[in-house]
């Protein structure tokens, strides 16, 4: 098959997960003999064209904008232009594939135009990620996922969750939703070689404290702010000896605010940005992921800490229960409760056997239901379905 990818981001262009969901699904897609072609967003030095990993990408310019929505505007006028001139002169495509409401535009009409089949992958919704829609910039992205899911032939999402969502936010029949879950390449989690752990585990915590840590965006429905609610109880459970590093991009200034006003800034350590070598080394030294979502469509973090073989502390919100089995592959608390969440952390640290035995069953976990080339099959039978519909259909 020949595909059309579209995806507002790709390496080194990083946002959220979308990038590392297409730069490892299709790859494996490539490995089953298909022609994918992927049209993104240029980045800094990152050439126009390239291959990567048997992926052809071109980016797209993008005219300068005003405001956000006004550059997904001229985004989808980029894709869409550049899309249509290498449909002309390359012919023969099968599908298109559209990757979230950002490149809906471009896609829709790239369906209509050339009359090629559209798949499309809902990642989040608009309604999920504020738990509502109370602006009219929510009113807005929510129709485009409407609109998307529409004009799309199939839809993918990457939890049981998600499809339960896209039927009742977007208005999806349940018969077009299919689930297949994100993944992970464990293999980009080795151990560090030659590096010192009890210096490197010394610019966090003493020898006696534990460490805990939370990754990810520095937005509220992460639900940073009930892991700080919850570690004065961890605390308590621990006599005092725990440090909690909390890592990741966005306005940090109110949750250090609430960490001064609980009377543990000294036992919070917000690190900001932290590059991947350094995390794969500050995973080796931790004792404990904690992931606190008020909405997760997915949890792709749940799978880098069990690649990583770091017990992992969850809500229930959203898909975080599909990924992570309580009592199996980790601990999974009730969502916006800082006294579940301290318990799960208190079952993990005061339970190192326990906890153990979690690691392994959930880096076990990772080929029996998250690894790529499995994922990429089921993705491949997808398409072909769609394939087989369209022959059947004059259009």
């Amino acid at each position: 098959m020949k595909v059309l990818v579209l995806s507002w981001e790709f390496p080194p262009r990083l946002v959220g997960g979308i990038a590392r969901h297409v730069s490892e699904l299709y790859p494996e897609l490539v490995r089953l003999g298909h022609d994918i072609h992927l049209i993104t967003v240029e980045f800094g030095e990152a050439p126009l064209y390239e291959e990567v990993e048997g992926i052809a990408v071109h980016r797209v310019r993008v005219r300068p904008s005003e405001n956000f929505l006004q550059w997904v505007t001229n985004m989808n006028l980029s894709m869409g232009d550049y899309a249509g001139n290498l449909l002309r002169s390359q012919p023969n495509f099968d599908l298109i594939h559209a990757h979230d409401w950002l490149v809906g535009d471009a896609a829709i009409a790239l369906k209509h135009l050339f009359r090629i089949p559209m798949i499309a992958t809902i990642h989040a919704t608009e309604a999920g990620r504020h738990r509502g829609l109370y602006t009219d910039v929510h009113h807005y992205i929510s129709n485009k996922e409407r609109l998307l899911a529409h004009d799309a032939w199939r839809v993918i999402v990457c939890s049981n969750y998600m499809r339960q969502e896209v039927m009742g936010v977007l208005g999806c029949p349940y018969d077009k939703v299919d689930v297949i879950y994100n993944g992970i390449r464990p293999e980009k989690k080795q151990k560090p070689q030659e590096f010192d752990a009890i210096e490197f585990r010394s610019r966090f915590a003493t020898p006696a404290e534990k460490v805990v840590y939370y990754v990810g965006r520095m937005t509220h429905e992460k639900g940073v702010s009930v892991l700080l609610d919850a570690v004065p109880k961890v605390l308590a459970g621990l006599d005092g000896q725990g440090k909690f590093v909390i890592i990741g991009g966005g306005n940090a200034d109110p949750l250090k605010h609430q960490a001064w006003q609980l009377g543990i800034w000294d036992r919070c350590y917000f690190v900001g940005f932290m590059s991947d070598r350094d995390l794969d080394r500050f995973q080796t030294i931790a004792d404990c992921a904690v992931f606190p979502s008020l909405y997760e469509p997915f949890g792709i973090v749940a799978l880098e800490s069990f690649a990583a073989r770091v017990p992992v502390v969850v809500s229930n919100a959203g898909g975080l229960p599909e990924v992570v089995q309580h009592g199996k592959t980790g601990i999974v608390t009730w969502a916006n409760s800082p006294d579940s969440l301290a318990w799960g952390i208190l079952e993990i640290l005061k339970n190192p056997d326990y906890a153990a035995q979690l690691v392994e069953n959930a880096y076990q976990d990772l080929e029996r239901r998250f690894s790529w080339p499995k994922l990429a099959q089921q993705t491949e039978a997808v398409y072909r379905h769609v394939l087989a519909e369209r022959a059947q259909i004059i259009w």
